[in-house]
């Protein structure tokens, strides 16, 4: 073990006391990068990453200086290619930073690398991305599925390569890879982080996210990155917090719901055993646990809800992606025709259905049967959730029906436990409300996760029961580099 494995607060404590420089751990994460066998990166920053680590002076007091982080390819860099892992986005160049890029670098953080993705952050699985499939790193053999769409920061933050990486979260795109492979994946409040400079994909859901190897780097990240940003005008003006104080808050005598509905339509026995004996540790703690049921009518439209909201929103957001402002130019006689070039030879195939998907449900004819028919259904989840929050601080679910899926398995896409189980983190996007999972338990090697979500700009709260949750599972700085044989 290195100064790159320790949790970021032990890893500042080096370079203030000047037991590691950045410049060193720069180039250790570099090499690590370069070694990657499970295809995480769009871009090694390498150059770039070593001027900066070597410009900067004496150390400063926060805890991000001298810190090397990965940014999601979704993120806005000025000067370095930004593509969404999209061939249409191929040698796009910004102009500016997103202002979390921007806050960071202000902050003496070093980007390495930009991370792939599935294609512009469509998708779950990370297998559609323009660089092909980005695999788990618990799995050597490159059978099992890191999840995405956020599956490079994921992979590579659990690679060891770097103790912080930036994701972007509209369904679940951080917290179900962050199960996949033994993180914390932190969706604060809609809101709370500015999104200003990350690449559209449905505005209502989209949240800035991130993954971390520990709850207490997680609440060090959420200090830097939160706050109100003039470019963002539904970012919140509500005051940022030292959300490290958080940590040390007695968890006794929160409330804590389990749909009961969701446990029930999971069918891994080691998933739903741990979890349970995780509810009876939070219980002697002094937390209230109850179960709670929702209509299964209402669960079952989670996803048919994402899809049609989402893919209506992104069929908008990308219709400047055209051939002609951005991406590869195709020749043709007309504009129009230049432009069904680019799209057709730009998007994959999944984006494409996707787009007639969203084009359908936004048609004068089909928007009241459609589009604003799942704004409603959205509104009435919502308010259901929030219903549930009013009388308990918390919801916990295991994050995910199963450890990481084969990258050529099958499930039931009609089944309770895909329509429910496994999209039931998609709620608290519905919400924009703050929802964080972590690692609890493994199987057969692979690691699985718990999710906790709370109500709206309560992410102190969130982040202290999960604190005692790790607390008990004993299941943090988790990487490929320490695995131990389980």
């Amino acid at each position: 073990m290195t100064y790159l494995d320790l949790p970021i607060s032990e890893i500042h404590a080096a370079l203030m006391a000047k037991k590691v420089t950045p410049l060193e751990l720069v180039k250790e994460a570099l090499a690590r990068a370069k070694a990657d066998k499970d295809n995480c990166f769009e871009l090694i920053l390498e150059e770039s990453a070593i001027a900066k680590a070597e410009s900067l002076g004496e150390p400063q007091d926060n805890p991000f200086w001298g810190i090397p982080y990965i940014a999601k390819d979704n993120f806005s860099t000025k000067d370095f290619e930004t593509t969404g892992s999209s061939n249409i986005l191929n040698g796009y160049v910004p102009l500016f930073n997103a202002t979390v890029i921007e806050k960071l670098d202000n902050a003496g953080a070093i980007l390495i690398a930009k991370s792939t993705l599935d294609e512009l952050a469509m998708g779950g699985t990370g297998t559609t991305g323009h660089k092909g499939i980005t695999y788990n790193p618990y799995d050597k053999e490159h059978n099992h599925l890191v999840g995405g769409s956020s599956c490079g920061s994921a992979s590579a933050t659990a690679s060891g390569v770097v103790p912080f990486s930036l994701g972007s979260d509209t369904g679940d795109s951080v917290r179900k890879p962050a199960s996949n492979v033994g993180l914390v994946g932190f969706k604060p409040s809609w809101g709370r982080i500015s999104r200003y400079g990350l690449f559209p994909f449905a505005p209502s859901l989209d949240h800035v996210a991130y993954f971390t190897r520990n709850v207490e780097d997680a609440a060090l990240a959420l200090t830097l990155l939160s706050g109100h940003d003039d470019n963002d005008m539904t970012s919140s003006y509500k005051e940022v917090e030292d959300y490290s104080k958080y940590l040390s808050k007695d968890a006794k005598g929160f409330k804590v719901a389990i749909i009961k509905n969701v446990l029930d339509s999971i069918s891994d026995k080691t998933i739903k055993e741990k979890f349970l004996e995780t509810c009876n540790s939070l219980k002697e703690r002094g937390i209230c646990v109850d179960f709670v049921e929702i209509d299964e009518d209402l669960l079952k439209a989670i996803y048919p809800t994402y899809i049609v909201i989402s893919c209506a929103e992104a069929t908008s957001n990308n219709a400047n992606l055209d051939g002609i402002k951005f991406g590869p130019r195709y020749e043709g006689d007309t504009y129009q025709e230049v432009m069904k070039k680019a799209r057709t030879n730009g998007f994959s195939e999944l984006i494409r259905r996707r787009f007639v998907i969203g084009s359908y449900a936004l048609m004068r004819e089909n928007q009241e049967e459609l589009f604003l028919r799942a704004q409603k259904v959205r509104r009435v989840i919502v308010n259901k959730v929030n219903d549930i929050l009013k009388e308990y601080d918390f919801i916990y679910l295991p994050a995910s029906p199963t450890p990481a899926p084969l990258i050529k398995g099958s499930s039931d896409k009609l089944s309770n436990e895909y329509l429910i189980a496994d999209n039931h983190l998609a709620i608290a996007n519905f919400a924009g409300l703050p929802s964080i999972t972590l690692p609890i338990g493994f199987e057969n090697g692979l690691p699985f996760g718990g999710n906790i979500t709370g109500r709206a700009f309560e992410e102190g709260n969130v982040l202290a029961v999960a604190k005692t949750l790790e607390d008990i599972t004993g299941l943090k700085g988790l990487s490929v580099l320490n695995k131990e044989d389980r």
